[in-house]
């Protein structure tokens, strides 16, 4: 029966990647719209000339509340159900399934495209 504490912590840190593609997207178009356009290392977006005064306005308060949310989550997750391993492993483990969902599907593109490009 305590078999099933192990599977919790993936399970709900999967289920939270699924809302974190939002925040993680709005910190991705800011930084290639704002500061690496800026550096010339991507470039701006034509018609995003509201300025990145109002994306910090949007980006600031959406990133807050998942981190605190995710957090808050996480450390009863981790004072409940796990008492006997150190945090470290705990704490890897959430932030990489926690990116899963937005960066495997992006991973799985480029493998398929990479793939599909030596194949023709």
């Amino acid at each position: 029966m305590r078999n099933w504490k192990f599977w919790v912590p993936p399970a709900v840190n999967l289920f939270l990647g699924l809302p974190a593609i939002v925040p993680l997207f709005l910190i991705w178009y800011f930084l290639t719209n704002g500061p690496l356009a800026s550096l010339g290392w991507t470039q701006q977006d034509p018609n995003e000339d509201d300025g990145m005064l109002l994306w910090l306005v949007i980006i600031v308060p959406v990133v807050a509340f998942f981190a605190a949310l995710w957090a808050f989550v996480n450390l009863s997750m981790r004072s409940k159900l796990i008492t006997d391993d150190p945090p470290y492993p705990y704490w890897l483990v959430s932030v990489v399934l926690t990116l899963v969902p937005s960066f495997g599907p992006i991973a799985f593109g480029w493998a398929y495209s990479a793939v599909q490009s030596m194949l023709n």
